[in-house]
C-alpha cells in the first residue's frame, strides 16, 4: 500500500548567537534527517524524552515553522513554500493540528461555535453552514451544542476545552491530525474518554493519526507504528507490537523498561540511563546515543549508523544479533561483518 504522508530527510536548524556581521554563531540541531511513512487509516506514535524533537517534527510537518531543507508529501503532492510545490495553505485543508495547551489554542474572545466555524469560513465555506457544521462537530464529541456554543474557553473544563480542539481540527475536514501531547495534561479518567473518542472519530471520518506522547502506554494503546526519537534524530520504529516486544535499539529498551510493570509480582531488568542527553548545540560525533550507551564502542564516536531493517517494517539504527540470548550483544549495521555495536 502506498503511503498517504510521506516526509523525506526533514532538517531544522535554529541559530543562535550573532557576530559583528549578523551571521550565526551557533545553532541548535533540532531535528536532523528525519524521514517516514505514515500509510491510510494508521496512527504513527511518536516518543522520546523532552527535547528529541517530537513537537519541532509536527510544527515542521504544518510549516508552522519553516523547514531547512526535506520534502513532505501527501498522496504524492509535495507541499511548502519552496517553488515548484503545492501551497502551504492546502497542506492545511489536509492535515490539522491538536496542540498540549487547550487553553492557549483557542481564542479567548470567541466563543465555542465561532472558533469551529472559523476555519471552515475562510476556506470558502458560508457562515450558515459553517455554524451548523460546528454544531454537528460539538454534538459528535460528546458536548451538547445548545449547552456549549455560547461558552467561552474559560467556561470550559481542560477535556472539554480539547474536545473542542478536536472539532475545530475536524472542521476542515482533513485527512491527516497530528496530536501533540494532546491528552497528557488531562486527568487518567478524562484522558480514557478522549482516547476512546480519537479512536471513534478515526473509524468515523476515515482519519490518519499521527500521535505524539511521553506516556509509552498510552501510545502502545492507540498506535499502528511507533517512531523513537533521540536527539532530533529516529533511531527506532516499526509495528507497535514488534517494537514493544522485541525493542532493538539500547534506547528504546531504555525507554520500555521504564514504563512500571503493570502485573503485580512482575520484575524488570532495568535499563539506567546515565546522564543527560548531549547538547543538541554540540551533538556527539557518529552514534549521538553512543556517550549513554553501555553497549559503545569505539566506531561508535567515529560513524554514524545506517537505519536498516530489522524484520519486516521494523527498522533500527543498530539492533541485537538474533539469538543473542543476553541481549547485550550489537552489530555495526554499516557491514556485514559482525563487529560489536552499541
Amino acid at each position: 500500500m502506498s503511503a498517504l504522508l510521506r516526509v523525506q530527510d526533514l532538517k531544522k536548524h535554529f541559530p543562535i548567537g550573532k557576530d559583528l556581521f549578523g551571521r550565526p554563531t551557533q545553532v541548535v540541531h533540532a531535528v536532523e534527517s528525519v524521514s517516514f511513512e505514515v500509510e491510510k487509516g494508521r496512527t504513527l506514535g511518536i516518543v522520546g524524552e523532552s527535547g528529541c524533537g517530537k513537537s519541532t517534527t509536527a510544527r515542521l510537518l504544518m510549516h508552522l515553522i519553516e523547514p531547512d531543507e526535506g520534502r513532505i508529501s501527501i498522496r504524492g503532492k509535495e507541499f511548502g513554500n519552496i517553488g515548484g510545490r503545492h501551497p502551504v495553505a492546502q497542506l492545511r485543508r489536509q492535515m490539522q493540528m491538536v496542540f498540549q495547551d487547550s487553553y492557549a489554542s483557542l481564542n479567548p474572545r470567541l466563543t465555542i461555535e465561532d472558533s469551529i466555524a472559523f476555519g471552515p469560513q475562510i476556506h470558502g465555506v458560508s457562515e450558515t453552514l459553517a455554524r451548523q457544521q460546528a454544531r454537528d462537530l460539538l454534538d459528535r464529541v460528546g458536548l451538547n451544542p445548545s449547552v456549549f456554543i455560547r461558552r467561552y474557553p474559560h467556561e470550559l473544563s481542560g477535556g472539554q476545552r480539547q474536545r473542542v480542539n478536536i472539532a475545530r481540527a475536524l472542521a476542515i475536514k482533513p485527512e491527516i491530525v497530528i496530536l501533540d501531547e494532546a491528552v497528557s495534561a488531562l486527568d487518567k479518567s478524562v484522558q480514557a474518554q478522549v482516547l476512546n473518542l480519537l479512536s471513534d472519530l478515526k473509524k468515523e471520518f476515515e482519519l490518519t493519526y499521527l500521535f505524539i506522547s511521553h506516556d509509552l502506554n498510552v501510545v502502545q494503546y492507540i498506535s499502528d507504528d511507533v517512531m523513537v526519537m533521540y536527539l532530533g534524530q529516529v533511531v527506532e520504529s516499526g509495528p507497535v507490537a514488534q517494537l514493544y516486544e522485541n525493542p532493538a535499539h539500547p534506547y528504546t529498551r531504555a525507554l520500555l523498561n521504564s514504563v512500571p510493570a503493570q502485573t503485580p509480582g512482575q520484575s524488570k531488568n532495568y535499563i539506567v540511563l546515565e546522564g543527560d542527553p548531549p547538547n543538541p548545540i554540540a551533538p556527539p560525533k557518529g552514534c549521538r546515543f553512543h556517550p549513554r550507551c553501555q553497549f559503545a564502542k569505539a566506531i561508535c564516536a567515529e560513524k554514524e549508523p545506517d537505519t536498516v531493517k530489522v524484520s519486516g517494517s521494523h527498522k533500527a539504527a543498530c539492533f541485537k544479533l538474533p539469538g543473542s540470548a543476553d541481549h547485550q550483544t550489537y552489530i555495526r549495521l554499516q557491514e556485514v561483518s559482525h563487529e560489536p555495536r552499541c
